[in-house]
């Protein structure tokens, strides 16, 4: 389900392994928050976000959001079939109609999050970290350190 148009571009800040792998088989850690199995990103190529995302050492760069989003959900919905998904942008500072998971003070107003969350249909489920791989998506992302980032 999607309610929003995704941003064309949506910027992950880790360190360089996790994103390598990232890069080239498409592997994804997906964190239990609010209810939810979540993955962030943010929508903005932001020098301070190295810090304030991190520890971070490279950003991957997804130019086609897109084809990702959807690779993405399929992934998921293979791994967890009685998982609903969404994804769509967190709100800060007041409650997100796509749930708290959605949902910031506005102090993390400059990450500029686009969230990717599935919620289980099964009552009581017990929410652990889940790994899923969508294949290499070198087509369309990069890496970025941020040494990158224009002056």
């Amino acid at each position: 389900m999607q309610d929003y148009q995704r941003p064309p571009t949506l910027y992950r800040y880790g360190m360089r392994s996790e994103l390598e792998l990232a890069l080239s088989s498409g592997q994804f850690r997906l964190e239990p928050a609010n209810g939810f199995l979540t993955l962030p990103f943010s929508q903005v190529w932001d020098k301070h976000l190295f810090e304030v995302l991190g520890p971070a050492d490279c950003c991957l760069v997804i130019h086609n959001s897109e084809e990702f989003g959807e690779r993405l959900h399929r992934a998921v919905q293979r791994t967890l079939p009685n998982w609903a998904g969404i994804d769509g942008p967190v709100e800060y500072g007041a409650r997100s109609r796509l749930g708290l998971a959605f949902s910031k003070l506005p102090a993390h107003a400059r990450e500029k999050e686009w969230k990717f969350a599935w919620r289980s249909l099964a009552p009581q489920a017990i929410l652990n970290p889940v790994t899923v791989r969508i294949g290499s998506i070198e087509q369309f992302a990069e890496l970025r350190s941020p040494e990158s980032y224009p002056v």
